[in-house]
This record gives C-alpha cells, sequence and structure tokens, in this order.
C-alpha cells in the first residue's frame, strides 16, 4: 500500500547503506515552491535565476545574481534556500544532512523543512510497514499534536488541520474544542483511527485528519514503540526493544531521554528527586522503556540497564515531538 506521496520518495534514491541520496530533482521540488518560483511580475533577474537553477539544482550562485533580484522578499527566500541546498549537497544524503544539524552548531534551516526532512526518511524507513496504527504514530515525529484529556481519554490530532478546520468550521465544534484542549470529545463527530476503520488511513495518510486514542491501553503508543526501534536502527545501527508503560518505578534509575521539552524538563527533574506538581505529572502522555538487544552497544556505565523515554504536553496542551533526542541523547558506544 502507499502512503504519504507528499513525502517526495520518488525525488531520490537510496546509497548502498539504505540512506537517501539528494538528487537534482529532490532539489527542483524545492524550487518549485510558491515562495521560490517566479511569477508574471518577477523581475528577468529572478527568472534568470530560477531557470538557472532547474536546469542545474546544484549550480553555483554569485551574490551579484541575488542582489540583482528587485523583489528583497524574494532574494532572501532564495538565501534561505540556497543555504538549505548548500548544507545538503555538502552531506550528500538526507540523513546526514539531518543528522548533522544536531551536532553542536547553530541551526539555520528553517524548522519546517527540518520536518519535512524527516517526513522523507521516515517515508523510507517505514515503505514495508503495512500497519496504519505504526504510520500515524509515526506523524507525531514530524506533526505537532493537539493533545485532549477527559475522563477515559487521551486524544492526539493533528494541531495545524486543528487550527485550519476551526477557523474555517470544517471541524464545527471540534476545532473549537481542541483549539481551545480543554473539554473532552466524546460527544463530537470525530474520524478517530481505530482497528476496525484502519483501512480509511491508506487514502487519508496526505491529509493528517484521523485522530487517535494514545491511552496504554490502545494499539498506538505500542505502535510509536516500533517507530522509535525503526528509526533508532536505521540511524545508529543498533537493535532497541521499546515497550509503553505507565510509570516508572526503578531505585537504579539510571538514564532517560525526554522526546519532547516538556518531557526532558519534567523527567529530568524526577531524576533529581525534586518536587514534581500535580500539574506537570498531568503533562505526561507517555512513558517507554528501551532496552538494547546486544547489551554491547550501550555505554560500558549503562550496560544491562533500561532507558526511559518520556513524552508530554505543553502548556497549551501541544505535543512537539523532537526525534533528534533519541539520536543524540542515547547512551549508544561509539567507539
Amino acid at each position: 500500500m502507499d502512503f504519504w506521496k507528499s513525502a517526495g520518495l520518488h525525488l531520490v534514491t537510496r546509497n548502498e547503506n539504505g540512506w537517501l541520496r539528494v538528487t537534482p530533482d529532490y532539489l527542483r521540488a524545492y524550487y518549485t515552491r510558491p515562495e521560490i518560483h517566479p511569477v508574471a511580475e518577477s523581475c528577468p533577474a529572478e527568472h534568470a535565476l530560477f531557470e538557472k537553477l532547474m536546469t542545474d539544482p546544484f549550480a553555483a550562485v554569485a551574490p551579484g545574481e541575488l542582489e540583482a533580484i528587485q523583489d528583497e522578499d524574494a532574494a532572501d527566500n532564495y538565501r534561505i534556500i540556497l543555504q538549505f541546498r548548500d548544507h545538503l549537497a555538502a552531506r550528500g544524503t538526507i540523513e546526514e544532512a539531518y543528522a548533522s544539524l544536531f551536532q553542536g552548531e547553530p541551526i539555520f534551516i528553517p524548522p519546517m523543512f527540518i520536518d519535512q526532512m524527516v517526513h522523507l526518511i521516515l517515508r523510507s524507513i517505514l515503505r514495508d510497514v503495512t500497519d496504519p496504527m505504526q504510520l500515524r504514530a509515526a506523524e507525531l515525529f514530524f506533526r505537532e499534536q493537539a493533545v485532549t484529556v477527559g475522563e477515559d481519554q487521551l486524544m492526539l490530532a493533528d494541531q495545524e488541520i486543528v487550527a485550519m478546520r476551526s477557523e474555517d468550521g470544517g471541524f464545527g465544534a471540534l476545532g473549537q474544542l481542541l483549539a481551545e484542549a480543554n473539554a473532552p470529545i466524546r460527544d463530537v463527530t470525530l474520524d478517530v483511527l481505530t482497528e476496525e476503520n484502519q483501512g480509511l488511513y491508506w487514502e487519508r495518510s496526505d491529509r493528517f485528519d484521523m485522530a487517535v486514542d494514545f491511552r496504554f491501553t490502545q494499539p498506538v503508543p505500542d505502535a510509536l514503540g516500533r517507530v522509535i526501534e525503526a528509526w533508532i536502527a536505521h540511524f545508529l545501527h543498533v537493535e532497541t526493544r521499546v515497550q509503553a508503560m505507565q510509570s516508572i518505578r526503578d531505585e537504579q534509575w539510571s538514564w532517560h531521554i525526554g522526546c519532547d521539552a516538556e518531557s526532558s524538563r519534567i523527567l529530568n527533574a524526577l531524576y533529581d528527586g525534586e518536587d514534581v506538581s500535580e500539574d506537570d505529572l498531568y503533562k505526561i502522555i507517555g512513558l517507554y522503556r528501551l532496552e538494547f538487544l546486544d547489551p554491547q552497544d550501550a555505554m560500558d556505565s549503562l550496560r544491562g540497564k533500561p532507558i526511559y523515554l518520556g513524552l508530554a504536553m505543553n502548556d497549551e496542551r501541544r505535543l512537539i515531538f523532537k526525534p533528534q533526542n533519541l539520536l543524540t541523547n542515547l547512551p549508544v558506544r561509539r567507539d
């Protein structure tokens, strides 16, 4: 089954390690974005630069070519896209370009472009997956989620879709409800992905418009564990087992990773023995136990010890997952 056509997998090829090569067609897709593509009123210099890059997406661009563009906003957009292009070209693969962003240097790539890289990488990693629950869980990696917590429910819905449909009335009461994230949704009509209707996902995968129940007893938390395992294996070449859990009870708790800013803050406080408010504990929406299948893959001091992962909503009841944390903070032996 096909899914996430918008990720652009058809624009790239894989190298011998399975990583995605930066190709001319991939770059052309960025040059034809509305922010870059010239319009009828664009000046000759802008038209000339566009045609040059469409002919050779890796072509060198002199400062004078940008300075000659009369529309300053258009010139700035070209500077941004060319900086992104140069970063991609220097690394050669989408994965290397992504991973290198989190090695201590200031990040200059627009967040939207980073999310698009994650989208594409996951489309490749999960290309043989036939479980819609895993694919919907994977959306957390690159799509901000609105969280609704109520009696007997913990619902995640795509924040962009919620905001869009609450403005245009497409969700009616639901849009307003999730936008405010302060009331249960059980009385509102909403397509929630379930085991009974999961076949709907294939035709709607690029719409990102199906909500999910993220309670511990439901399939999506476990499905997210499978995605985390695949993400780590693809980048770090280590096999892990990631299991959802309801609480951390470990007197020898040694290492944890927050998958977002809020869970990092809360888990750090718990680890340090600080008093954590009920309001902060309420923000935690997911906990996981990660184990290395081969203990030799872990740092010596953590060999045989579990790693705990956390997910939490922020004060606006949004989940902003940071998949890079799984790569930069995992205690993998790197010698």
